[in-house]
């Protein structure tokens, strides 16, 4: 185990990762937003509300293009756009929006949403035919039930197509009609092929969601917020969960997910709790590149130093 820096910032980020051996991080949960947007979901977060209490300063709270020469900076050489709908008539702008930004964006993911609404299924064969590589659904803000028929065949389709789909499924910031493990089980016991990440590592549902992974062979847990100090205050996560954790890692079911920029606290800060938690190198080159890599097959130029890794 490589020697922790005590406090890691953003500047020393790019470091960090060459020390493992790695061509860089892949973050498979980041923000970008239509401007007018993007506005109100900050104040919702910097604001509260009835699910966030008093809310948190947005660390990154800066102009589109300032964001993404930061995930530059810091070695991010792949991420998403991800944006959800929460109500009708919404996700296909949006899509439009994140699959326009991606293409004039270097290292960001094609990404889209999809809401349980009429034509649903034909934007998002729209989307896909324009290249989406990740999706996003949010089952607490959308507040619909994925087990709905209205889009049944849309997690056929991305089952078929092998496309990712990054679920908020669990009970944070408090819970929802359809948050927790059984609503989006019930679709992968419909769908067991389906490519589902789900978001925050399923807090804190841990255990409920760790069996979720091990049960479907492409169910796989982001880190966003997970093991940071801001999330072990409010929802810590069990020690009695980390071998588990590490075998998940090492079988490509971890992936690096960070929220960014709607977060309280520095990006280097979760690599940082992610270190602390003493896995190993191994697990923390499969969690900030490789499973990213053998789930999106990563462009061949982000490869390894020779004799690294």
């Amino acid at each position: 185990m490589r020697n922790m820096i005590p406090e890691l910032t953003d500047a020393e980020a790019s470091t960090w990762w060459r020390d493992l051996g790695l061509p860089g991080l892949a973050d498979v949960h980041v923000h970008f937003l239509p401007e007018r947007m993007e506005r109100r979901v900050w104040h919702h977060f910097e604001n509260g509300g009835p699910l966030m209490g008093k809310g948190w300063r947005i660390h990154y709270r800066v102009s589109a293009e300032a964001r993404v020469a930061r995930l530059k900076d810091l070695g991010v050489k792949v991420f998403s756009a991800l944006a959800y709908a929460h109500r009708p008539d919404m996700a296909e702008s949006l899509n439009a929006w994140t699959l326009d930004f991606a293409r004039r964006t270097p290292g960001c993911l094609p990404s889209a949403t999809f809401y349980p609404e009429h034509g649903v299924l034909d934007y998002v064969r729209d989307a896909l035919d324009r290249g989406a590589r990740v999706f996003k659904v949010h089952l607490q803000v959308g507040d619909f039930d994925p087990r709905l028929k209205e889009i049944d065949e849309v997690w056929g389709l991305l089952a078929e197509r092998g496309v990712p789909v990054v679920v908020h499924a669990s009970s944070i910031p408090l819970p929802g009609r359809c948050t927790g493990p059984e609503p989006i089980t019930e679709v992968l016991s419909r769908h067991p092929r389906l490519p589902v990440i789900i978001a925050h590592l399923g807090m804190p549902e841990y255990d409920e969601f760790f069996e979720v992974a091990e049960a479907f062979p492409h169910v796989r847990l982001d880190t966003t917020m997970a093991f940071t100090d801001f999330s072990e205050r409010r929802m810590p996560f069990p020690a009695r969960l980390k071998p588990r954790l590490r075998d998940l890692g090492l079988a490509g079911k971890v992936l690096l997910g960070s929220d960014f920029p709607n977060i309280p606290y520095p990006y280097a800060h979760q690599l940082q709790a992610l270190e602390r938690l003493d896995l190993g190198d191994d697990w923390l080159r499969a969690v900030c590149w490789d499973n990213a890599d053998r789930l999106l097959d990563l462009a061949p130029d982000y490869t390894r130093p020779p004799g690294q890794g």
